[in-house]
C-alpha cells in the first residue's frame, strides 16, 4: 500500500511542477484529497507557521524592490562584476552569493545575468561558465541566509534556541567553499568562445559581431531618493533576527502553557513571531521613512511571486505530512538504520526530493521532521540542508531559463537528454562539497 501512496505522492508533485506557478500547491491539494478520502489518512495541521514566514519575510524583500533598495543593490553589485572581466568566473558568483544572502531571495539575480553574460562574452569568456555557477550559487545563498523563507523553516523545525546561528555558521563557510569548487569545476567546460562553432556562426551576423566588439559601460540606474535608506532598515532586521537568535535571553519570556504558532510551551517567543514581527515592522519603516506607498509594494515582481510560494508550500507540504505521519513506521524500518548509521545518505533523498519540488522552503518543511523522525542529530541536518537547492536538475526553475535566455552566444543551453545542460556539473560539485564541509564544520563547532 505505501508503494501506491508514494507514486499518487510523486504523480502529485511531478505534474505540479510542470504546471508551474501554484501547479505545485494545488496538486498538492488533490493528493491530499485522495489521501483523506480514499486511503483514510488522518489530515495533519496545514503549514501555517512556514506560510506565515513567507508572507512576511516576502513583503518586506518586496517593501526593499519597491522603494528602490535592491535597485541600489544591483548597481553596486554591477560594478564589482565589471571591475574585473578577466575573472569573472570567480568574481561573479561570489557576487551574487553574497547579494542573495543579504537579501534573502534568489530572484534579484534576473537583474545581474545579462551582465554577466555580456561582460564575460565581450571578453570571450564561455559565458556559460560564470552563468551556471553563479545561477546555483544564487540557490545556495538561500540556504544560510536569516532572510530566507528555507532557512526560517529549518529554525522552526530545529526548534531550539540558538538553531538560526548554528545554521549560519555552518552552512555560510561550507556554501562559500563549495561555490569555489564550483568555479573550479566550470573554469573550463566546453570549447573557449572563439573555437565554439556555434558563436563562429553567431559572428558572421554583422550586427551580432559589432554588438561583441562595442564596449559598453554599465548603465547609471536611477536610484529613489530613499533607497539607500532602505537598504539600512533592511541591514538593521537582518541584524535584530541574528541577535534574537543568537541570545534568547533577551527576548521577552510569558508564563508556561499551550504551545501555539506565536509562544512555545516554556513561554518563550517562536521564530515565527520573532521573523514576522521585525521584518514586517522593516516594511512599515521602510515605508514610512521613504514615502513608498503600498501599491507599489504589491505591484513589485516580488509580493506577486509570494501569493505562488505560500500555495505551493501550502499544499505539498500538507500533502507529504499526513504520507509521513501515516507510514512513519514504515519508514523507520526501512530506512532508520541506513541513516543512523550513514546520516549523509539522508542528504540523497533530500536532493531527489528538492529536485521534484522547486522549493527551498517547500523541501525543507516536508524533508526536515522525516530526517528528525529518523534519528538524525541536528548538526546533521543543518549539513544536509544545502541538498534542499536542487531545484537546478530539471531544467525549469526560472533562474535557469532566465540565464539560458541571457546568454546571447549560444553557450548556456539545455542538453539533448535534458539533465545534461550547463548548471548540473556545478551544481552537483557545489552542493556536494557544501554538504560534506558542513559535516566536517558541525563535527568541530557544535
Amino acid at each position: 500500500m505505501i508503494w501506491i501512496e508514494f507514486a499518487i505522492l510523486i504523480a502529485m508533485i511531478l505534474i505540479g511542477s510542470q504546471m508551474k506557478g501554484i501547479g505545485l500547491g494545488v496538486m498538492g491539494m488533490v493528493g491530499l484529497l485522495i489521501f483523506i478520502f480514499i486511503f483514510k489518512m488522518k489530515p495533519t495541521d496545514p503549514p501555517l507557521d512556514v506560510m506565515l514566514i513567507i508572507m512576511a519575510i516576502v513583503t518586506t524583500a518586496a517593501t526593499l524592490q519597491a522603494s528602490g533598495g535592491l535597485d541600489y543593490l544591483v548597481s553596486l553589485a554591477e560594478k564589482i562584476i565589471r571591475s574585473n572581466p578577466s575573472n569573472i568566473t570567480f568574481i561573479a558568483p561570489f557576487t551574487v552569493y553574497f547579494l542573495c544572502l543579504f537579501a534573502g531571495t534568489a530572484h534579484i539575480v534576473y537583474s545581474l545575468l545579462p551582465i554577466i553574460s555580456e561582460v564575460s562574452a565581450k571578453k570571450r569568456i564561455r559565458p556559460e561558465r560564470p552563468l551556471s555557477i553563479s545561477v546555483i550559487a544564487s540557490h545556495l545563498a538561500l540556504t544560510g541566509s536569516p532572510m530566507s523563507a528555507a532557512t526560517a523553516a529549518l529554525v522552526v523545525i530545529l526548534g531550539y534556541s540558538g538553531a538560526l546561528v548554528d545554521i549560519m555558521m555552518i552552512c555560510i563557510p561550507a556554501c562559500i567553499i563549495g561555490i569555489l569548487l564550483g568555479c573550479f569545476s566550470v573554469f573550463k567546460m566546453g570549447k573557449e568562445l572563439n573555437d565554439d562553432p556555434i558563436f563562429i556562426e553567431k559572428m558572421k551576423d554583422p550586427e551580432f559581431a559589432k554588438s561583441m566588439d562595442t564596449v559598453t559601460e554599465g548603465n547609471e540606474i536611477k536610484l529613489k531618493p530613499g533607497a539607500k535608506t532602505s537598504v539600512l532598515i533592511f541591514s538593521v532586521a537582518i541584524i535584530l533576527i541574528v541577535i534574537a537568535g543568537a541570545f534568547p535571553a533577551i527576548v521577552p519570556h510569558f508564563e508556561p502553557g499551550v504551545k501555539s504558532l506565536a509562544v512555545a510551551a516554556d513561554g518563550s517567543l517562536t521564530m515565527v513571531t520573532i521573523i514576522s514581527v521585525i521584518t514586517l515592522t522593516a516594511s512599515a519603516a521602510m515605508m514610512l521613512i521613504t514615502k513608498t506607498s503600498t501599491a507599489e509594494v504589491t505591484k513589485a515582481s516580488l509580493f506577486t511571486a509570494m501569493a505562488s510560494a505560500v500555495v505551493s508550500v501550502f499544499g505539498v507540504v500538507w500533502m507529504s505530512s499526513p504520507f509521513m505521519s501515516s507510514n512513519n513506521d514504515v519508514i523507520q524500518k526501512s530506512l532508520g538504520g541506513i541513516v543512523s548509521e550513514h546520516p549523509w545518505t539522508f542528504a540523497i533523498a533530500v536532493f531527489i526530493m528538492g529536485a521534484l519540488m522547486f522549493s527551498q522552503a517547500a523541501t525543507t518543511k516536508t524533508m526536515m521532521p522525516l530526517g528528525i523522525s529518523l534519528g538524525l542529530a541536528h548538526p546533521a541536518l543543518i549539513a544536509i540542508f544545502p541538498a534542499v537547492n536542487s531545484d537546478f536538475v530539471l531544467p525549469g526553475y526560472p533562474t535557469l531559463l532566465a540565464a539560458i535566455n541571457f546568454d546571447r552566444t549560444g553557450s548556456t543551453k539545455i542538453g539533448k537528454f535534458v539533465i545534461n545542460h550547463s548548471f548540473m556539473i556545478p551544481g552537483v560539485v557545489a552542493i556536494g562539497v557544501a554538504i560534506a564541509v558542513g559535516f566536517l564544520l558541525g563535527s568541530f563547532i557544535l
